[in-house]
């Protein structure tokens, strides 16, 4: 019964780290701001700029941002209704597994050659993606999107376009379901 317990646990365990792979969006606006005057946008070289991340995912970023904003009908200008910024944070969780349970089988009463004792050890990265867009004539932040979720650097770039995509589903506000 106890191996039984040990075995369920360690699935659970799994199915919740797998499904932690989702993004969880939030998004903040200027209630006053009235969203449908803007229809052209810019990146703001300057927000951008701080952004501590290095520049292969900056522009995988930034691409991804553009990409929604044209899908919503925005127009890439020199000239802007909204300057678009970025801001990341990332932090490593590590977490630590006690796995008690007897690599033959079910056990064989209480000696302590029979059961194995372990913790595993895993590290993660846990990041968030800011999105702000900033009201260009006011200099004013109007809207702000966050994605929080695990990174990997596996399939980075279908990471990023993830969390950009479910940020942009926030925009604009008061359309969401």
């Amino acid at each position: 019964m106890k191996h039984l317990f040990t075995i369920t646990s360690v699935l659970l365990l799994l199915v919740v780290t797998t499904s932690c792979s989702s993004v969880r969006v939030a998004s903040d606006y200027d209630k006053q701001a009235n969203f449908n005057d803007f229809k052209t946008f810019a990146f703001y070289k300057t927000g951008i700029d701080k952004a501590e991340i290095n520049d292969l995912d900056k522009r995988r970023i930034l691409r991804a941002i553009e990409t929604e904003l044209l899908a919503k009908g925005f127009t890439k200008s020199e000239n802007p209704d909204l300057l678009v910024s970025i801001f990341t944070k990332s932090r490593e969780k590590i977490n630590v597994h006690n796995n008690n349970f007897s690599p033959y089988g079910y056990g064989w009463g209480w000696s302590p050659y029979y059961w194995n004792n372990y913790n595993t050890v895993s590290k993660s990265t846990e990041g968030v993606l800011y999105i702000d867009l900033i009201d260009a004539s006011k200099k004013e932040l109007v809207w702000q999107g966050q994605g929080t979720g695990y990174l990997s650097q596996n399939k980075k770039e279908e990471r990023i376009q993830e969390f950009v995509t479910k940020i942009m589903e926030k925009y604009p506000p008061g359309l969401q379901q």
